[in-house]
């Protein structure tokens, strides 16, 4: 019997012989990047509702990347969004010192409001 060699490389991809099978040395990109909570989310909707997609993003090994890249936009867009609100329902660090009760209230609906904003804007589309 024909002994096969413990390593090919075929088309760019090199196999390692495990057993009587060929299976591909395939590695992922380092991504060091968390994907926070933004990008959970997005990857829970991807699984549920895009599984073609999600799978597309797994099998290329850029879910990772994607999904940090995700997290990162949608925060930057959250800060945008909650800065906006403020300027706009004048909520000031004077008004902080003066009422902190009514500051945690404001900022907490302001928060709420910028959070659904993202999640339907960039999360769940």
């Amino acid at each position: 019997m024909e002994q096969l060699p413990k390593e090919i490389s075929q088309n760019g991809i090199r196999y390692t012989l495990v057993g009587d099978y060929y299976i591909p040395d395939l590695q992922l990109p380092e991504e060091n990047r968390p994907i926070g909570v933004w990008g959970r989310m997005h990857k829970a909707y991807l699984e549920l509702y895009h599984p073609a997609q999600y799978n597309d993003l797994v099998l290329s090994g850029k879910l990772w990347t994607y999904l940090a890249g995700l997290n990162e936009q949608a925060q930057k867009r959250l800060d945008c969004i909650i800065d906006q609100m403020k300027a706009a329902e004048d909520i000031t660090e004077e008004l902080k010192a003066q009422n902190q009760m009514e500051w945690v209230r404001a900022m907490n609906s302001i928060r709420s409001r910028a959070e659904e904003i993202i999640r339907s804007e960039m999360i769940y589309c």
